[in-house]
Parts: structure tokens; C-alpha cells; sequence
């Protein structure tokens, strides 16, 4: 005599539903952690750019008094001197900025991501514990036929 294994199996399935729920969940946290980690990585590409166009300009600016022409010879000396000091300077102060910037990333990337794994850890825990809940009831639901 041959069995219905399709009926036996339909019977089985139907009796542990799958919830696809916590992976939609999980899919809409990831997405947004990476929505909000690009938008910290493309400020703080921006604000970089920021400095540099300005330690850019602070520079050329700052070259122009070497370049001048000089009434003794002594004087290109001093100017370039002058550069150099002031350049050592600038280089100093924009690379605190540049420190700053990263500092920055470092510090909001770490919150985003704690704030994720405290997101899918809370997920998660609703889900298996939906799940459990689900497999009592189709086990009682089974032995109960």
C-alpha cells in the first residue's frame, strides 16, 4: 500500500509554521546601520576635504612671501624661515583637526554598532522566543490529534 508523503509532509510543515519576520527585522537593521555608518564616513570625508582645501590655501598664501624678490640676500633666508616656521605650525594645528575628524569617526562608528548589536540582540531574543512559543503550540497542537 502507498503512502501520501506529499499530505504527510504538508501536515508536518503546517504544523511548524515558519516566521520569516525576524529575518526581515534583521535585514531592516543592517540596512540601517549601513545607512547611517555611510553617512558618518561621508561627513567625515567632507569635513577632510574642508581641511585640506584650507591648509591648501593657508599654504599658497604663505608662499607667496617667498617668492617676492628681496633687496639683500639675507632676506630670502629669513623668508624662508618664516615658511618653514609657519608651515611647521600650520602642519601641527591641521593635523590636531585631522585627529579630530577620526576621533569623531571612531567615537560615533562605536555607538552605531553597540546600538546595533543591542538592536539584533533584542531581535533576536524575540524571536527565539516567538519561535518557542510557536514550536509548544504545534507540538501541543501534534500530540494532541
Amino acid at each position: 500500500m502507498a503512502q501520501d508523503f506529499t499530505a504527510a509532509m504538508k501536515d508536518m510543515m503546517g504544523a511548524f509554521p515558519v516566521d520569516t519576520s525576524a529575518m526581515t527585522d534583521a535585514f531592516k537593521t543592517q540596512a540601517s546601520l549601513s545607512e547611517k555608518l555611510s553617512a558618518v564616513a561621508l561627513s567625515a570625508a567632507d569635513q577632510s576635504s574642508e581641511i585640506s582645501a584650507k591648509w591648501t590655501k593657508e599654504t599658497l598664501t604663505k608662499l607667496s612671501g617667498v617668492t617676492k624678490a628681496q633687496a639683500e640676500p639675507a632676506d630670502y633666508a629669513k623668508a624662508m624661515t618664516d615658511f618653514a616656521s609657519a608651515s611647521a605650525e600650520a602642519s601641527a594645528e591641521y593635523m590636531a583637526a585631522f585627529a579630530e575628524v577620526a576621533k569623531k569617526v571612531q567615537i560615533e562608528t562605536v555607538e552605531l554598532v553597540l546600538a546595533a548589536g543591542k538592536d539584533m540582540s533584542d531581535e533576536t531574543t524575540a524571536a527565539v522566543k516567538k519561535a518557542t512559543a510557536d514550536a509548544t503550540a504545534a507540538t501541543k497542537k501534534a500530540t494532541s490529534k
